[in-house]
């Protein structure tokens, strides 16, 4: 993917490779949650039109025992974002026209103004890791090796600061690094999606 920009103007399917396929909040009407999802999977397996701009998507459920009157057990999957559910494709005018069309879908959620209307905002991996994670799309990133490495702060107050790692802590998905702070080491905490390896 050479260019993560969504484009403005249609696109060709040329085009489509220089884009990159972003996580979006599609919202739907309440309980069709799961009519969508099927319906975008056999768009998406259809081999024809936007198929190879739609990814992954996913509505994201877990599983309750719910006891019966009689005393019996039922495991039962529940829905965690009722009226939502969550789309990997590669934005364009075309895609997005085909999407938010779809029967019971009710739209975007979260667009920003542009010049020729608003256009959805894709889902940062800090705000998309966590559900793919629960659902164990995911499995837990390791950064045991980042252990006495330098890494790159990316964002909050310390943006920019190198500093040496010297604790990963998966149960709060943060690490301590130290960074010099007034001519000495001081131990900060980030988060996982706070700093870039340097190599």
């Amino acid at each position: 993917m050479k260019n993560n920009k969504i484009i403005d103007n249609d696109v060709t399917d040329e085009d489509n490779s220089l884009l990159k396929s972003q996580w979006y909040i599609l919202q739907t009407q309440s309980g069709y949650e799961k009519v969508v999802q099927q319906d975008l999977l056999k768009i998406a397996n259809s081999g024809i039109g936007i198929s190879n701009l739609i990814h992954e998507v996913i509505c994201p459920t877990e599983k309750h025992i719910k006891i019966k009157a009689d005393g019996t057990k039922k495991e039962i999957e529940k829905k965690i974002y009722i009226g939502y559910i969550f789309i990997k494709m590669i934005m364009t005018n075309q895609s997005w026209f085909i999407v938010r069309n779809i029967p019971k879908v009710t739209g975007f959620l979260g667009t920003i103004k542009k010049e020729k209307g608003s256009k959805p905002i894709p889902l940062t991996e800090s705000e998309i890791n966590p559900i793919l994670l629960k659902m164990g799309i995911m499995s837990k990133p390791n950064y045991d090796h980042l252990i006495n490495k330098r890494v790159q702060i990316i964002n909050g107050s310390f943006v920019g600061q190198v500093g040496r790692v010297s604790l990963v802590d998966y149960e709060k998905d943060k690490m301590m690094v130290e960074i010099e702070l007034f001519g000495r080491a001081t131990p900060i905490e980030i988060s996982f999606s706070s700093f870039k390896e340097i190599n």
